[in-house]
């Protein structure tokens, strides 16, 4: 399948966007969708639309074969060892809330969390709170002078007994892309759990979670080609047995009486409620899309696409770029001397080239880069040599425009 007919899959990119055709380069944010998805989604509520695991008519037992199906799909995408590892959530902030919640009875005073300092909020906060709740004390991995992690200072955190690291597998705003596998294998040998926050990762690269060695893995549907509500936990089976439930209710137990309630089995026992079941189907829908594609050339036509435009950026007048490393994935992150990043976005916009600029719900690394936000260009499969050109020359007009100021 080549990028032209992959395009053509995606009916939202086929817009004007006032004068201009539309130039979508924040799939960070949110990917777009392929017609597979929304048309996967419209057929569950036109001809499925039922309540799963409770019915006993045969349209909810249909419903329910085609959402267990679909956690069945997941499995063999990131290549679990069992369903049940996959818990389903409605997105990676709230499956790394689940977890923070989960493991806090096991958390001590004084004990050490240790977190990337590229990390989102999402993978930063959950542990914050839980570290203030407990006792236990958050401590930050260091970055190099090339904004990525340092391994030696991470070296050096692991000498002291350690409870819990947790990584971005892909820097949201960087693209800066973390050797989990090397990770996960220093991590288990300090005696600590290894949680991976795979939200930029899971939508560009293959993700083998018996390869990777990590206790946890968290990622959203949406930065997949799925939709927005729906997300992943994946953890071990005997680590997330260990979890005490986030939400109690429905769906998620065994007996319950005035005096007693037992919690179900996993996955269950942590999905409480009616699930976002049209987002599950559209979840699977967008498995399919993947699986059927050449992972490896898409991924080797991203990366092309991804160095043409850290080249070109750099040598246009007054761009700084931040951690652009040629192995990066997904993202560039950018600001033009002296201009503001909302400036340069707003600019932009009015050429219809859609990027994001703010601080990428990534805080503490704009305070070590020094700055209060930037413009983040990302990418998606969609993405081809027609949208850098149409960027950098917006881009260029940008520049001229603000000059003339």
């Amino acid at each position: 399948m080549n990028g032209s007919s992959i395009r053509d899959q995606f009916p939202l990119l086929h817009q004007m966007m006032g004068d201009y055709p539309l130039c979508y380069l924040d799939t960070a944010a949110t990917s777009q969708k392929p017609l597979a998805v929304i048309q996967a989604m419209d057929d569950y509520y036109r001809r499925h639309n039922a309540n799963v695991h409770r019915g006993s008519y045969q349209l909810a037992a249909a419903a329910t074969r085609g959402f267990e199906a679909v956690r069945e799909k997941v499995q063999r995408f990131i290549n679990a060892e069992k369903q049940q590892e996959v818990i389903f959530t409605h997105g990676t902030t709230e499956a790394l809330n689940l977890l923070a919640h989960g493991l806090a009875s096991q958390i001590r005073a004084g004990d050490r969390i240790l977190v990337d300092s590229t990390a989102h909020h999402a993978n930063l906060v959950p542990w914050q709170q839980l570290a203030k709740s407990t006792g236990a004390t958050l401590i930050p991995i260091p970055l190099t002078s090339t904004l990525r992690l340092d391994r030696q200072a991470l070296t050096t955190l692991l000498q002291q007994p350690t409870k819990l690291v947790a990584l971005s597998h892909v820097s949201n705003v960087l693209g800066t892309v973390n050797d989990i596998r090397a990770l996960s294998q220093q991590i288990h040998t300090a005696g600590a759990i290894c949680v991976v926050d795979g939200a930029q990762a899971i939508g560009h690269l293959p993700v083998d979670i018996q390869q990777l060695g990590c206790d946890f893995y968290a990622f959203s549907g949406h930065k997949m080609y799925g939709p927005t509500g729906i997300g992943v936990l994946w953890g071990r089976f005997a680590l997330l047995d260990t979890l005490t439930p986030l939400l109690t209710g429905g769906e998620m137990i065994k007996t319950v009486s005035f005096d007693h309630t037992e919690f179900g089995e996993l996955p269950f026992r942590l999905e409480a409620g009616t699930p976002p079941i049209a987002e599950v189907i559209g979840l699977g829908a967008a498995v399919d899309f993947l699986s059927s594609l050449n992972r490896e050339a898409a991924q080797r036509q991203e990366q092309q696409l991804l160095q043409q435009l850290q080249q070109e950026l750099a040598q246009l007048p007054g761009v700084k770029l931040y951690g652009a490393h040629p192995d990066n994935s997904g993202s560039v992150a950018f600001n033009l001397a002296d201009e503001h990043h909302q400036d340069i976005g707003m600019l932009l916009d009015q050429q219809g080239i859609a990027i994001r600029c703010g601080h990428h719900c990534a805080m503490p690394l704009m305070q070590l880069m020094g700055v209060k936000g930037c413009c983040r260009v990302s990418l998606g499969i969609y993405s081809n040599a027609a949208d850098i050109k149409c960027f950098i020359q917006g881009l260029r007009t940008a520049i001229n425009l603000l000059t003339e100021v």
